[in-house]
């Protein structure tokens, strides 16, 4: 076979899942991890002339990058032909601009890393920045969007709220509104959608939250790139069912779910939170959430690519 795609043990089961749709085996590679902490990576199958396809989210720990950054120079070594790295989750995205002096934009730093690595092509799912794609020079960047296979979920689920026309999408902020749109037209014909505007005086806390939009007797589906402590969530929830919501719903391609947000997540008036598996779900989940896979996603991505077609195509027919 002319390519191969190998899972460096972030999201070991969403490698699997996608080896499984495409019907091929993962390629061999041996992980390990020095008593040190050191990271030690070595192919066990002949790459030479091959197309490579390196599995890794990149979430925390540091470990993760580093595991990506060696098995990219060991495969410009073993004479890949061409290397692309499947990043499902992009660590540090939310660093993509220099806020205050004398700090880093550690978005552009990762994405330098990967280009001077020799990285030929990313491919990523619903980037929490677009400016993140234009930090690559040389690398080919291609995005996914876990809509599609949100929606096709969605729908049956709230079946009965978009048959009485009891329906709202709801954007947590006004940077997402685009996002919440293009959730809300494909969902049902008439487009409800409200917006919580947020003020933030440090990272991850927010100061004030007003809601602009009508969601009195509605169902409420708030759409996010991704969810971490949650406590944001938390209090939109809270928001909407001050102004009348009747149930409050959430959804996020992003689990990042740190800190206390399990805690968080089973003490809130949300009934149910729906993520996708970009980041391993191979720990320990609070009750309210369901798991959408997005593996036949990315494999159908990785076939088009070996097959020149386009990955438009895929978001085309919603």
């Amino acid at each position: 076979m002319s390519y191969g795609i190998f899972s460096l043990g972030s999201n070991d089961a969403l490698a699997n899942k996608i080896s499984a749709h495409l019907r091929m085996p993962l390629g061999k590679i041996k992980l390990k991890t020095f008593s040190d902490g050191e990271q030690y990576v070595q192919f066990e199958e002949n790459i030479r002339g091959k197309s490579i396809y390196l599995i890794q989210s990149a979430n925390a720990p540091a470990d993760n990058w580093m595991r990506l950054f060696l098995a990219l120079d060991a495969a410009h070594g073993a004479s890949a032909k061409e290397i692309t790295a499947v990043i499902p989750y992009y660590g540090y995205a939310r660093q993509d601009r220099k806020a205050k002096p004398r700090e880093p934009i550690s978005a552009r730093t990762l994405a330098m890393l990967l280009e001077t690595l020799g990285t030929n092509r990313i491919l990523t799912i619903d980037l929490h920045s677009d400016v993140i794609g234009g930090f690559f020079r040389k690398t080919n960047v291609d995005y996914l969007y876990a809509r599609p296979v949100f929606i096709s979920h969605l729908k049956p689920f709230f079946a009965d709220a978009l048959a009485k026309d009891e329906f709202v999408v709801v954007s947590p902020d006004a940077g997402g509104v685009v996002r919440a749109q293009s959730y809300a037209k494909r969902i049902m014909e008439n487009a409800a959608l409200a917006i919580i505007h947020k003020e933030r005086d440090i990272p991850n806390q927010v100061a004030r939250m007003k809601l602009i939009g009508d969601v009195k007797g509605k169902v409420a589906l708030v759409v996010d790139d991704m969810l971490d402590t949650c406590g944001t969530l938390n209090r939109a929830a809270g928001i909407l069912l001050e102004n009348g919501a009747r149930e409050v719903y959430a959804a996020a391609t992003h689990g990042v779910l740190s800190g206390s947000a399990m805690k968080t997540i089973d003490e809130s008036p949300i009934k149910r939170i729906f993520i996708t598996d970009t980041i391993s779900v191979d720990r320990p989940l609070s009750s309210k959430i369901e798991v959408v896979s997005v593996a036949n996603l990315f494999g159908d991505a990785i076939n088009r690519i070996e097959s020149g077609e386009s990955l438009s195509a895929l978001f085309e027919a919603e």
